[in-house]
């Protein structure tokens, strides 16, 4: 069974910037997805798992950016330009999407981190 362990949320003003980390008990490819009140959870990015090919949702391109180091099995997120709209719970997940396409659907991972809360306030 692969552990994900989440760190980094918390609460922010808009604008400003937050850092998740999510650490794996293995290496494989990592993504973020988030899911606010009332609402279904969505992807946000990932990371592939050989080449390091990066993911995103149109919501956060240009402000989130994924990496992982792979010595530590840890994927990152770094949030900048936090919007309100960007407030949810965050959850890392890992896995082997079969092809690009999985990269941004739930059932492209098979493990998930517990969930950290990003709050941000306008």
């Amino acid at each position: 069974q692969v552990q994900l362990v989440e760190s980094g949320g918390g609460l922010v003003q808009a604008g400003g910037s937050l850092r998740l980390s999510c650490a794996a008990s293995g290496r494989y490819a990592m993504g973020w997805f988030r899911q606010a009140p009332g609402r279904e959870r969505e992807f946000v990015a990932a990371i592939g798992g050989g080449d390091g090919s990066t993911y995103y949702s149109d919501s956060v391109k240009g402000r989130f950016t994924i990496s992982r180091d792979n010595a530590k099995n840890t994927a990152y997120l770094q949030m900048n330009s936090l919007k309100p709209e960007d407030t949810a719970v965050y959850y890392c997940a890992a896995g082997s999407p079969r092809s690009g396409s999985f990269y941004y659907i739930d059932r492209g991972y098979d493990f998930w981190g517990q969930g950290t809360q990003v709050t941000v306030s306008s």
